[in-house]
């Protein structure tokens, strides 16, 4: 074991509502992924400082028109939310609720990285956490009333007449009741952690209560209310972890403005059958902590990509791609590190993508093509995301447009709520690179727009060697923002004006760079992506 030192936050990435087990000699952490696929992502780590991925749980979900954005419908804000992550008698267990199927979801594994048996669980457990309790099964969920429920042996619906009761209410909280519950028993004792906001105020804050048995009463109150000096933002909702060497440690997150919701590491004392959160009731700014594996080299989380992959992807479907990996046909580290359906695993589409209108030859392109008319971005098939990173990052690309026709959009965008895109589109016979953002009118006017900032006409030079386009994307100072720019007559240029971005509800994730093509007048379009750099 070798002593690791970091910074907080830990990721500075959008990884909300984390729930953190250790096994044998590593932490894994699982983060909700609402509406990209595939879904549910788990990290792992030696130190709880440094994570790399290391699966994705769901290749789909149920695979509705929704979760496809077909026939207009989308699931954006909703999807997989604050899964519950647990090892028991050596197995992986893993629950989550779904927004807009409204059912609750348990997935098996004999390991992390392996295959993922999917069932359901009877009824709605919002921000659930499972508790194996000897032969015993519980989950607690809820917002503002907190309901633990035991299972049946099966895990497949109450017990019944088992325990199905209220154990901890927040009414008349005007901001955000109880929610985003983790409950243990440790040394006899039934601890339960949840969020919600100070009532004077919206102001994250942890909540501890404690109670001697299931059927006894569950006391305590708010146990940690800090923020890191960050925008007053509070550092709350997520689960504890005990590590190598018997330390305890609670991994919670952060509003972080545009980027989302970071997680946040907060050491945690447990003495006298209670929990201490952080240092003199800080969340430190420099962590340190052991490391199981303290040469280990840990994969980024983001990456550049030059798209050589050996995919045919009209040979292709997500059925396949499952089947494969249940026959051993694809090896579990090659899913762990090209996880995303043989992408890199930093990939994730904008809902579920459709491979018939994917492919990437040899020489190194990606190409997405268009199979229906839409409105704008969101609306867009195979939009492939990356997050962004605080507090500054930037990624370029060069866009093939050759095969473009009228009324046609692709490009590079800053995908959030309100979004902005650097592209190319074809106007009445010519090309012209643009900067676009995403703006909703008022009033009765509540139809979404895109409003195009400035175009510059592009020649035959630009055509033959595609056209380059870079995105920045800034946090500081609360002024989170993007900025566009194309790459012509030897340099680049900035286009359009610099774009004020929000995490807002609507989205209900961080902002990503995301690679997209769109048709408004006639489909068949097809958009050429190569050489993506992050930096």
């Amino acid at each position: 074991m070798g002593n690791i030192k970091g910074t907080n936050p830990i990721l500075k990435m959008d990884f909300p509502d984390p729930d953190v087990i250790f096994v044998d000699d590593t932490f894994y952490l699982v983060s909700t992924t609402m509406h990209f696929f595939p879904g549910c992502e788990i990290l792992r780590s030696y130190d709880l400082i440094n994570w790399e991925h290391a699966a994705y749980v769901c290749d789909r979900l149920d695979g509705t028109d929704a979760q496809k954005l077909k026939d207009g419908k989308g699931i954006y804000g909703k999807g997989m939310w604050a899964a519950s992550l647990r090892h028991h008698n050596g197995k992986f267990y893993l629950v989550f609720s779904c927004n807009d199927t409204k059912k609750t979801y348990l997935y098996k594994s004999a390991s992390i990285d392996g295959i993922w048996e999917k069932s359901e669980i009877e009824g709605f457990y919002h921000d659930s956490s499972l508790l194996f309790d000897g032969d015993r099964t519980f989950i607690v969920s809820g917002n503002t009333d907190i309901h633990l429920t035991e299972l049946n042996k099966d895990l497949t619906k109450p017990k019944e007449g088992g325990i199905d009761r209220v154990i901890v209410s927040d009414k008349g909280n005007p901001n955000l009741g109880y929610e985003g519950s983790h409950l243990y028993k440790i040394d006899g004792k039934y601890y339960l952690f949840m969020i919600h906001s100070l009532r004077d105020r919206w102001r994250r804050v942890e909540a501890m209560y404690v109670a001697d048995s299931l059927e006894g009463e569950f006391t305590g109150g708010d146990v940690f209310n800090d923020d890191m000096g960050f925008r007053g933002s509070g550092i709350a909702q997520g689960g504890i972890v005990q590590g190598q060497d018997g330390s305890f440690f609670a991994v919670l997150f952060q509003d972080s403005g545009a980027v989302g919701r970071i997680p946040v590491v907060v050491p945690v004392t447990y003495e006298n059958n209670t929990f201490v959160f952080g240092i003199d009731g800080k969340a430190p700014k420099i962590l340190e902590n052991t490391s199981t594996k303290p040469d280990h080299i840990y994969d980024n989380l983001t990456c550049s990509d030059d798209f050589k992959y050996d995919i045919d992807f009209s040979d292709f479907s997500i059925e396949k791609y499952i089947s494969m990996k249940k026959n051993g046909e694809i090896s579990s580290e090659k899913i762990r590190r090209n996880g995303t359906y043989g992408l890199n695993s930093c990939w994730q589409f904008n809902h579920e993508p459709d491979f018939s209108l994917l492919r990437v030859d040899k020489e190194g392109k990606l190409f997405i093509k268009t199979g229906k008319t839409v409105k704008g971005l969101e609306q867009a098939v195979n939009t492939l995301t990356q997050r962004t990173v605080y507090p500054k990052c930037e990624s370029q690309v060069t866009l093939d447009f050759a095969n473009l026709s009228e009324g046609d959009f692709m490009g590079l965008a800053a995908f959030i709520g309100k979004y902005c895109f650097v592209g190319v589109t074809k106007d009445n016979g010519n090309f012209y690179a643009v900067k676009y953002h995403k703006e909703i009118g008022n009033g009765t006017d509540n139809e979404v727009k895109e409003v195009e900032e400035e175009r510059v006409l592009l020649g035959n030079e630009d055509l033959k060697n595609g056209l380059k386009v870079k995105m920045t994307i800034v946090y500081e100072d609360e002024r989170d923002e993007a900025m566009c720019a194309v790459y012509k007559d030897n340099e680049w240029k900035s286009i359009g004006q610099s774009t004020k971005l929000f995490f807002g509800l609507d989205h209900f994730t961080g902002c990503r760079f995301a690679l997209f093509a769109y048709s408004t007048i006639k489909e068949g379009a097809e958009a050429g992506f190569s050489n993506f750099i992050y930096r």
